[in-house]
């Protein structure tokens, strides 16, 4: 890890929620709770299943249910496979910010029409599963291991930097933030609507960049998608 990962003191900050606490999900809550947040860990099977990866975090990490880390959560994030997004409660996300990694893969996801088509993203169908939230798509191009590798403080020459979609700027400048301390620059690709441009098998999805160089296959993405 960075050594932009060196813990926070005092009373711990405030919590974000996770509904799925797989690879990324684990990855991030070890980031998270490094730098003061408390954290609420979930998946599917069950709170007694998270028990080691909650021991290892430590006091600030907890396990409980899906609805828990969504309704303790300040933040929210949704880590799961694009197929079980229906399973992932509304009313306790209303309000709030939702970050979203999830990736569209037919094989595991099965075919989905209107991702196939291009009718729409995969945050899109996030965004309206959940109407009352402020989702941001960000954290799905990456690597789950190289999010505790990767990190590096600000300024830092050549610092990585991930790319973010929403339709609420708000919530985006709240995530921009979070990725700073999370080690990470940040590059605005636009609205949800845009969130395709670092889905799997573009440019930017797996690659390792700086902004520029981020800014750059967000664009290349968009020339190859032109070109037909």
């Amino acid at each position: 890890m960075s050594e932009n990962t060196t813990p926070r003191t005092g009373a711990p900050r405030s919590s974000i929620g996770f509904i799925g606490s797989g690879h990324i999900g684990s990855q991030l809550a070890r980031l998270a709770v490094a730098r003061g947040y408390r954290v609420v860990m979930s998946n599917s099977r069950g709170p007694e299943t998270l028990q080691d990866l909650v021991r290892e975090l430590g006091d600030a990490a907890r396990a409980g249910t899906v609805d828990d880390a969504a309704r303790e959560g300040d933040v929210v994030v949704v880590t799961i496979p694009l197929k079980d997004i229906g399973s992932v409660p509304v009313e306790p996300l209303a309000g709030k910010l939702v970050i979203d990694t999830c990736n569209y893969y037919p094989y595991r996801d099965g075919q989905i029409a209107e991702l196939d088509d291009e009718t729409t993203t995969t945050s899109e169908l996030v965004q309206r599963h959940l109407p009352g939230s402020s989702v941001v798509k960000v954290f799905n191009n990456i690597a789950a291991a190289q999010l505790t590798t990767d990190g590096t403080p600000a300024g830092t020459p050549d610092r990585r930097a991930l790319p973010i979609a929403g339709d609420d700027s708000d919530a985006k400048q709240a995530v921009v933030e979070l990725l700073d301390e999370f080690g990470f620059d940040a590059v605005d690709a636009g609205s949800l609507a845009e969130g395709w441009r670092f889905q799997r098998d573009t440019p930017g999805y797996g690659t390792v960049h700086d902004a520029d160089g981020m800014r750059g296959a967000l664009g290349q993405a968009r020339r190859y998608a032109e070109m037909g």
